[in-house]
């Protein structure tokens, strides 16, 4: 039961920090939000690796774990720009299903996915079809940012997969030096993409408090899925912290009012049950 408990904890942490960078990117550049929270999570997890540990790995895993970071940074991005213009119950599952990555790139080299992996591919591409019908097409622009938030939340899923799977690559027993390394790859991107484009951050400063928390819940997150995957078996683990689209689709409806048609509602949970199961075969 603990490993489960903390496992859903990690989702709940994911669910909030996504929620609040979603809700900040309504009103503040999406690059201020990252320029804030990224660093803040890192040094966070420089002072928790004493805590979690850290297993030496070599130079090419640490590559590989950065490079995971800048594709989670990406990821992101995307994310919170489709949450900004998009529907967040909506987004949210839809980003989810960047779990087929790591299926795919299991596939790609030779693995053979369970059958409880390949079943839940099924619900989980119908819930992004039903996810994007739109109630209102007489609405242009609105018809036309949907759509387009539901592209990017699609770009972000394709970011977070590649996170995952770059990081089970990387990732020791204990694997504090490849969360690191991830974290340092997603700063490292953050401040190239401030040189390249040098954009308006007005407001960032006054907001800082709040992005910092962000940052915090992240990387809590991330060390409490850590723990939850040193105390249980995988496939429980992979269940509980893929719900975290749940906790941002419960804070979305309660907080921000967001009221979805009965069918797309039908397209949340066929999304989270399909991720459900495919995380189950990890």
């Amino acid at each position: 039961m603990a490993p489960l408990l903390f496992s859903l904890a990690s989702a709940a942490s994911w669910g909030v920090s996504d929620f609040l960078g979603g809700l900040q990117t309504r009103r503040l550049p999406v690059l201020g939000v990252l320029a804030v929270s990224q660093p803040a999570g890192l040094a966070l997890i420089a002072l928790l690796i004493p805590l979690m540990g850290a297993d030496s790995i070599s130079a090419g895993k640490l590559t590989i774990a950065a490079l995971a970071g800048a594709a989670s940074l990406g990821g992101l991005a995307a994310f919170y720009s489709a949450m900004a213009m998009g529907t967040v119950s909506v987004v949210a599952p839809i980003a989810a299903l960047g779990v087929v990555v790591p299926v795919v790139f299991g596939l790609a080299h030779g693995e053979s996915p369970g059958a409880i992996q390949l079943a839940g591919l099924i619900p989980a591409i119908a819930g992004v079809v039903i996810l994007s019908y739109e109630e209102r097409p007489d609405q242009v622009e609105s018809a036309r940012a949907a759509r387009l938030s539901i592209v990017l939340a699609i770009v972000a899923g394709l970011g977070f997969g590649i996170f995952f799977t770059g990081l089970d690559a990387a990732s020791a027993d204990r694997p504090g030096w490849a969360i690191l390394a991830v974290r340092v790859g997603g700063v490292t991107t953050v401040l190239a993409a401030l040189l390249v484009t040098r954009p308006q951050l007005d407001g960032v400063g006054a907001a800082w408090p709040v992005l910092v928390v962000i940052g915090a819940f992240d990387v809590l997150a991330n060390a409490l899925f850590a723990i939850a995957s040193t105390k249980g078996v995988l496939p429980v683990v992979a269940v509980g912290g893929s719900m975290y689209p749940a906790f941002t689709v419960a804070l979305a409806h309660g907080v921000l009012g967001e009221r979805l048609a009965t069918i797309q509602w039908s397209g949340v949970v066929l999304a989270l049950a399909g991720v459900a199961m495919i995380a189950a075969g990890a």
